[in-house]
């Protein structure tokens, strides 16, 4: 028996008991709302998880595009946006990948391009364990779901969405 696997991927990981490391979370939650409400649950799966794994390229596989979502530092803007390409050495750990390890483990294991793939991170400034997200990277994440919105329906409002 098969089961058709839906056509776009939202990968994200973080933890919710870690103050704004909990802003990846939080926006599959909405995203997760959004999809149901604009009829696309059977075109997107949204994945969550603490750390992203070696696992997770299998996650890739039958996808037409992936966005992978993460609370980072440093930010100057809310959010940023950039395209991702398989890399080796790109923070590969014991138990921990960047998105870009994540990709080339699955061009490793199938020999082939994984699917085009993006990176949304949200600007965090705070990881306290116990602590919630700050006031300003709530703000940050609503914008950042806005974004996440438009890029699930890409299809329907190409012109919307910057390449």
């Amino acid at each position: 028996m098969s089961t058709r696997v839906a056509p776009l991927l939202v990968l994200v990981w973080g933890n919710p008991s870690r103050g704004d490391d909990a802003l990846g979370p939080l926006l599959a939650e909405r995203l997760i709302d959004h999809a149901q409400i604009a009829g696309l649950s059977n075109r997107v799966e949204v994945l969550t998880d603490f750390q992203l794994q070696v696992e997770h390229a299998l996650d890739l596989v039958g996808r037409e595009r992936v966005l992978f979502v993460d609370a980072a530092l440093d930010l100057a803007e809310p959010f940023t946006v950039r395209p991702l390409q398989a890399a080796r050495g790109a923070g590969i750990g014991s138990h921990a990948l960047a998105p870009e390890a994540v990709l080339q483990v699955f061009q490793d294991l199938h020999h082939q391009p994984p699917p085009p793939a993006t990176l949304l991170a949200i600007r965090a400034s705070a990881f306290e364990l116990g602590a919630p997200p700050g006031v300003q990277a709530l703000s940050d994440l609503d914008q950042a779901v806005a974004w996440a919105c438009r890029w699930l329906q890409r299809e329907r409002f190409a012109e919307e969405i910057p390449a």
